[in-house]
Order: C-alpha cells, then sequence, then structure tokens
C-alpha cells in the first residue's frame, strides 16, 4: 500500500483553469470541464488503498471534494518548486498525480514499490501524469523545466541518474485542448467529466 496518495490540483474557477480550451469552450465551461476531471481523479484516488490523501490545492476547496482528504496549499514559486514541496511533507512512499487526467483508475494508482524505487507516468505531451517515490526527496524534482515537451524525459532521466530503479506506468493523455477533452472522454465514457462533455456539447449544439 502507498502511504500518501498526492493530488495537485488548482480550484477549477473561471479564467483559471483548462485556459486552452477556450476556444471553443466558454471559461464557464472549461472551468465546468476542469471541475468534473478533478472529481473523478479524487474519486480514483478515494477508491485506491492508502494511509493518506492529500490534495494540494490552489485556491479553496468545493463541495467537489469527497471526505478523507487532507488539504494543504500550495506555496509559491514554479511547478518544479510546488511538486517538490508536496513530497517534502510526506514521511514515506508517495505517488502524486495531477488532475488532468481524469480516466485514472484505482488500478493504475495502486503502486506497491516491489522491486522499484519510483514510479513514472509518461504522459502524451511529453510531459508526465504520475509520480511515485519510495523515498520522497525534493531535490529530485527541483530545476526541472515544466510544462515542455521534454519535461517527462528530463524528470525521468533525473530519477535514473540518481540511481533509482524506475518502473513505467502506461502512458496517458491529458486534458489541455478540445481534441484532449473527446479522447479522453471516448476512453472513459462512463466518468463525470464524459458526462460534462455531453452536457455542454447538448447545451451549446457543438
Amino acid at each position: 500500500m502507498t502511504k500518501t496518495l498526492l493530488v495537485i490540483a488548482k480550484e477549477p474557477k473561471p479564467g483559471r483553469v483548462k485556459t486552452r480550451l477556450t476556444p471553443p469552450f466558454t471559461p464557464v465551461e472549461a472551468a465546468a470541464l476542469a471541475e468534473a476531471a478533478l472529481e473523478d481523479t479524487l474519486r480514483a484516488v478515494a477508491a485506491t488503498p492508502a494511509r493518506r490523501r492529500v490534495l494540494v490545492l490552489a485556491g479553496e476547496p468545493g463541495p467537489w471534494l469527497p471526505p478523507g482528504f487532507d488539504v494543504v496549499p500550495q506555496c509559491a514559486g514554479g511547478l518544479d518548486e510546488r511538486l517538490a514541496a508536496a513530497f517534502a511533507d510526506c514521511d514515506g512512499p508517495a505517488l502524486l498525480i495531477g488532475m488532468d487526467t481524469p480516466q485514472v483508475t484505482p488500478d493504475l494508482l495502486n503502486v506497491r514499490f516491489a522491486g522499484c524505487d519510483a514510479y513514472f507516468g509518461p504522459a502524451e505531451d511529453g510531459g508526465f501524469w504520475a509520480l511515485g517515490l519510495a523515498e520522497p526527496d525534493p531535490a529530485l524534482l527541483l530545476g526541472v523545466p515544466m510544462s515542455t515537451p521534454a519535461t517527462g524525459a528530463v524528470q525521468r532521466d533525473r530519477l535514473v541518474a540518481a540511481g533509482l530503479r524506475v518502473h513505467d506506468l502506461p502512458r496517458l493523455r491529458d486534458v489541455d485542448l478540445s481534441a484532449d477533452a473527446e479522447a479522453v472522454a471516448a476512453i472513459a465514457p462512463l466518468s463525470r467529466f464524459a458526462a460534462e462533455l455531453a452536457r455542454l456539447r447538448a447545451v451549446s449544439g457543438r
């Protein structure tokens, strides 16, 4: 059992989340999709065995937050610093994910660190959707350039260079653009995210 499951996320407020979905979606619609993705992610985490579940949040929690989560604020700084700080608060094996992969399942998140020191979940856009460390070390993240096509490769190389045995998780698609939303909804048709996308389509006639 992973000791700590971490979700790093932004409060789903219009104009602050999923801005690359606009257009074709309005800021309000993009925020609704972000909230649905966050709900799916948190439900998957809630259903995964863990001793502690933590939402590392920029903003305030809302009715979308299920019980059983500790909420801690994101620190200031770049994404590498915020991810590093999230791991710094852990005292044992931890797995961190974002809110961009509503197709994630408890099976994917139930990592055991048997025969490996790190789990790495590559994303199709070149980043990563998951990072697990048997012994959390913030230095493994600090200085990694974020939000570039090489982010995932640099981060994985950092793990290997530190002498860690890395187990790769399946490659997943982040929801950044409208084409991503369509593709992910097709992969997870029973998700809250897919239902919200279908509702927005019906309302707007898209």
